[in-house]
């Protein structure tokens, strides 16, 4: 039988999913948008054969089997709920939920019901990201001792620059750290195969005061149009110091008002015999360090991969990948385990459980910040 999805959100994000979904052939009978006339205008654009009305409408389609949410933050927790209700399985955009309650939940109400859920960290599947941590895994740098790294963007550096996540009611208390910390967060604790057990973190928030549009603003896009003045409290930047199993120190910085960079996910893993490093801005290149040996630069090429990452690469060697192929390979994952029909066997995408972690991790930052001082993780 073949396996119907169905997408919520039809802004930046949502089109990701959606244009993923059909390179791999998985139908999708319909999407969603925040507004009657958004679902219709959207429905034709993308040329999707129908537009539901409401939730209800779509989570009661027996034709769907999966739902991709693809929404603000604030309505994670409620829309995921109510599709696992109704029998379908989850990918849920970051963060999963507002808080650890919300997640918890989740968690909980999948376990029960034996519904499948995921969260869309598709970072971890740029082909030579998948490569690192294989090379961690054959102990080619020997004991990782040393992690850092940051995530930097500019989208949100100036004073007029908006986005639904400045506002903590639909974002959340803490914006960048969940939205793009918790990425480098989960690539980095996937790729030395260790969880963060204490952390320590500086938040701030630069631009206190903003720009708020009267219009809407899609994500990534320039605001126009009338403004008034908006009281900013949630992080426009973070530092956190992080101790991870094994004795692995760490340290990352995110931002979302560092001019020039645009998406620049940036990481380096030191071991004892050797280091690692890569940036989203080159993704098609892994740095390899030694000490006695002449440094390397793996470009992607599958065939000089390790065997089980070759099939994280959709094209041959010299044909660049990037953000787009991610979730292409991400999802392969997650129907491939859907289409198994194996709830016993190992979950290889980024799980429900996954994004509950984050969000713990969320909380002990903006507790360390708040109180300065070292916090540690159960």
């Amino acid at each position: 039988m073949s396996i119907h999805a169905a997408v919520i959100g039809v802004g930046f994000v949502g089109r990701a999913h959606l244009e993923a979904l059909r390179r791999l052939a998985v139908p999708v009978r319909g999407i969603l948008g925040s507004t009657p006339g958004r679902t219709e205008q959207a429905a034709r654009e993308l040329r999707v054969e129908r537009g539901y009305r409401s939730l209800e409408e779509l989570v009661e389609d027996p034709s769907i089997h999966v739902v991709h949410v693809c929404t603000p933050n604030n309505v994670h927790h409620f829309q995921s709920k109510a599709a696992i209700e109704a029998g379908k399985h989850v990918m849920c955009e970051k963060p999963l939920a507002m808080n650890t309650a919300e997640s918890g939940s989740l968690v909980q109400l999948a376990h029960q019901l034996r519904r499948v859920g995921g969260v869309a960290y598709n970072l971890r599947y740029y082909p030579l990201c998948h490569q690192a941590r294989s090379l961690v895994e054959r102990g080619l740098i020997g004991e990782p001792q040393l992690v850092h790294g940051s995530f930097l963007q500019d989208w949100l550096s100036y004073p007029t620059d908006w986005n639904w996540r400045l506002e903590p009611e639909v974002g959340g208390d803490v914006r960048v750290v969940a939205d793009i910390g918790t990425h480098w967060l989960d690539l980095l604790t996937w790729i030395i195969g260790r969880k963060v057990t204490s952390v320590c973190a500086d938040l701030a928030t630069v631009i206190p005061v903003r720009r708020r549009p009267r219009g809407r603003v899609e994500t990534f896009q320039q605001s126009v149009g009338q403004t008034d003045e908006y009281q900013v409290t949630t992080d426009d930047y973070a530092s956190v110091l992080l101790h991870f199993e094994g004795n692995v120190h760490g340290v990352c910085t995110v931002s979302q008002v560092s001019a020039g960079r645009k998406t620049r996910l940036w990481f380096e893993v030191n071991g004892t015999e050797g280091s690692l490093s890569w940036n989203s801005e080159e993704p098609n290149a892994l740095w390899i360090g030694r000490r006695r040996e002449p440094n390397q630069e793996i470009i992607k090429d599958p065939s000089l991969f390790s065997p089980e990452v070759r099939r994280y690469a959709g094209y041959p060697g010299g044909h660049a990948e990037g953000y787009p192929d991610t979730f292409v390979q991400l999802f392969k994952d997650f129907y491939g385990y859907l289409e198994a029909a194996d709830l016993a066997a190992a979950r290889l995408f980024p799980t429900f459980e996954i994004g509950h972690e984050e969000i713990q991790l969320c909380q002990a930052i903006v507790t360390s910040s708040r109180e300065h001082r070292w916090v540690s993780l159960s």
